[in-house]
Order: structure tokens, then sequence, then C-alpha cells
């Protein structure tokens, strides 16, 4: 059975994020390594999902994933933010033909009891009475199709511009990107900010 997580989970990179897909039931999102540190949008992003639900940060235990630790947490603030924590453990993940530089194992490599421990630790500091609220109606991936955001062979230029102007990174799979939309908006809100953004790509504002 798989560990439900309210927050949104933020790691490193994909291979960590397909690792937690497998133990994790919930929003998982990755950093692209240091890209966050120069991606604006993906700044913007971490800092409004920070305030709508939460985060849960889970890097490296190297020297690199501590920075990316740090910067996150400064950036959208501590009180928004719960860390988790693997052990340093050496060793190199199949995948890799040598280690990392500190020569430890990345989260990817860290056995599931130890990243479950590490979460659940995490969450047993978290605030008493912190409730996600649950939207009415959800968007749903028809939608999505409906407002050209995905699925349509010419939505690619709408979807860009549109994530562009909401403040998101264009990079976002459909799986991440209805998560996160589910987080920041009512279907209704959402809803209007397509029609309104496809009445101005018409009139080619």
């Amino acid at each position: 059975m798989k560990l439900q997580l309210d927050r949104v989970l933020v790691v490193e990179g994909k291979y960590d994020a397909a690792r937690l897909a497998g133990i994790v039931e919930g929003t998982i999102l990755t950093t692209d390594g240091f890209a966050v540190f120069k991606d604006k949008a993906m700044q913007n992003m971490l800092k409004q999902l920070a305030r709508a639900r939460g985060l849960i940060i889970l890097t490296d235990s190297d020297a690199a994933g501590f920075r990316i630790r740090h910067f996150i947490t400064r950036i959208v603030g501590a009180e928004h933010v719960l860390q988790a924590y693997v052990p340093a453990l050496p060793g190199k993940e199949p995948r890799k033909t040598e280690p990392g530089k500190e020569g430890l194992l990345g989260v990817e490599g860290v056995p599931n009891e130890l990243i479950l421990s590490g979460l659940e630790t995490a969450l047993d500091g978290q605030p008493k009475g912190l409730e996600i609220s649950e939207k009415q109606e959800p968007i749903l991936y028809s939608d999505l199709y409906e407002w050209g955001l995905s699925g349509r062979p010419d939505c690619a230029e709408f979807r860009r511009s549109f994530l562009r102007k909401i403040g998101l990174p264009p990079r976002l799979s459909k799986k991440e990107l209805l998560e996160v939309l589910n987080t920041l908006y009512t279907r209704d809100a959402l809803h209007q900010e397509c029609e309104t953004a496809h009445r101005a790509l018409s009139d080619g504002i």
C-alpha cells in the first residue's frame, strides 16, 4: 500500500520521481537538478503550491542536494515546507557507470523502507489540523482537451503561451499539469482563464 501524501513532494530528477511514484500516492515534481536556480516559472509554481498545499522536500544527501533543499525552502518560506531526509549511504545506482562526486547513493538508489521512514518522520512534524480542501468539481483530462491545453495537434502553441501567462513552466507533463492546476484553480476559474486567453490569441493581442 502506497503512502498517501497531501503535500506536493519535490525531488531532484526524473529517476527520483519514477522511484517515488512506486511507493507514494500524490503529486511529485522535479527541480531538474540545479535548473530550479534559474527557472523563474518553476520557482513561481513552487511558491504557489507551497502556499496552497505545502511542500515536502526530499533531495539527495550530498552537498548539491542540500543546496537545492535550502534554496527552495528560502524562496517559498520555511513555514510551508516539511523536510524529508534519506541517510548518506555510499554506493552507485546501477544505471550509472561511476558513483557521484561524493560517492553517495541518490534518492533513487536508497531502499524503499529508508525513503518511507524519512517521509513519515517529516509528516510526524506536520502541524496538526492541516487540511487540504477538496474541490467540488475537479479539472479533468477531458477539460484540458476541450480547452485546447492537451491532446490536440494544434494545442502546443496555445499551451505554451497560456502556461507562460499564468506563470507555470511549459515543461510540465499532462499528469503534472492536471495536478498543479487542480491545486491552484477551481474548474470555473481556469475555464474563464482559458477562454480569455483564446480570445486574446484570436484578436492578436
